[in-house]
């Protein structure tokens, strides 16, 4: 008679482990010794068998409990399925098989819905801003007019799969139980076309320009998308459309970045105007507009002008502009500016504002110290 081995050690898991560490050591040696991948192999069979026992127990807090107490006796009269059938292990751990095994899970039999398409628009700041409406022209497969989609030349019928006998699976033997798989032959359709139709050559599709309008709203952002219902490829007779997929690219701007909602721009005022303050220009998405800055702002200053920016795809409330102020230095200059600049340069020789007397002060207590420390490194040097 042979020992079961502990289902812990067959999952690889300590005794304290949670659901989701069942669940990635169980997925882990299914993969790995599933029969598709493992043709022929009785070893890898048993042990495939072994770990969606192992988890059918684990994975059940009931189940889980009494094993944990009694052992493998614990277990008798509890409903296990019959894991010496490969089609019960299926059924019982479905959703773990589907999407990453390749042939053992639950396909779908039958038609397929088409293939979902991606478009990437590109457009422009203002567009973005404001919204838009365009024109998408692009290629996309549709339904063959002359055989409607069953590949099969008029007056003609597909006929019933050899291989699985129109029942689109058929099961094979793997080590000492039978694993069920989708018939190669057809695919899973259940029929074949022998009687090719000549304007799709018996795939029943064919290859077709499509334009459709898409509205873009307002605040859209890079990286966008948005899905159209239906306008994806065309699935084979009798299934339903793929959809398409917009994609938008907002192009970079030569005078705002934009940050989430706000918009950022760098604006140049004179000298003249950073020191006296006034009225300047700045431009927005709606147009330059006016406004004030105080005597003596600074270079690098931020100036923020509510609702500016972009409005926010979700709330509709709007960002700021943040304006950031940056002087420019004159590099042509007039006798007279040249004359004028020249005796404020010697005022300020003579009249040291306070900010430049606090920065001059910190340089000389710097050096200060530099010397003193240079004078004791040289002491003790001695």
């Amino acid at each position: 008679m042979t020992t079961k081995r502990d289902f812990y050690e067959i999952l690889g898991v300590s005794k304290e482990a949670g659901e989701e560490e069942l669940k990635k050591a169980y997925r882990a040696l299914a993969l790995k010794f599933h029969p598709d991948r493992n043709s022929g192999d009785e070893e890898a069979a048993q042990k495939f068998k072994e770990a969606a026992e192992a988890y059918a127990v684990l994975s059940d807090s009931d189940k889980r409990h009494r094993y944990d107490r009694y052992g493998h006796a614990g277990l008798e009269g509890m409903g296990l399925p019959d894991f010496g059938n490969a089609q019960n292990i299926f059924d019982f751990v479905g959703d773990l098989f589907d999407g990453f095994f390749g042939g053992g899970g639950r396909r779908s039999r039958g038609p397929q819905a088409g293939d979902d398409l991606l478009y990437r628009l590109e457009i422009d700041l203002f567009q973005a801003a404001k919204g838009c409406k365009k024109s998408l022209s692009f290629a996309r497969k549709e339904t063959c007019p002359d055989c409607s989609g069953t590949g099969c030349r008029k007056g003609t019928r597909p006929a019933t799969c050899r291989q699985c006998h129109g029942q689109g699976v058929v099961l094979l033997n793997q080590g000492f139980f039978r694993v069920q798989q989708v018939c190669r032959g057809c695919g899973g359709r259940r029929t074949i076309v022998t009687d090719p139709c000549t304007g799709c050559l018996g795939k029943g599709r064919v290859q077709a320009k499509r334009v459709v309008d898409v509205s873009i709203p307002a605040g859209a952002f890079h990286g966008m998308q948005l899905a159209l219902r239906g306008e994806g490829e065309a699935g084979e007779a009798g299934a339903p459309r793929g959809d398409l997929i917009v994609e938008t690219l907002v192009r970079e701007h030569e005078l705002f970045r934009r940050e989430g909602d706000h918009l950022i721009c760098q604006v140049p005022i004179t000298f003249s105007q950073a020191a006296l303050g006034g009225e300047i220009e700045i431009p927005t998405l709606d147009g330059a507009i006016a406004q004030k800055i105080k005597p003596g702002v600074q270079a690098g200053e931020v100036v923020r002008v509510p609702g500016k920016g972009m409005p926010n795809i979700r709330s509709r409330r709007t960002g700021d502009l943040v304006v950031v102020l940056t002087v420019e230095t004159p590099r042509n200059l007039t006798k007279r500016q040249e004359e004028l600049l020249r005796e404020m340069a010697e005022i300020d020789k003579s009249h040291v504002s306070p900010e430049r007397t606090g920065f001059f002060e910190k340089l000389k207590s710097l050096f200060a110290g530099a010397e003193e420390s240079g004078k004791t490194r040289e002491h003790h040097g001695q």
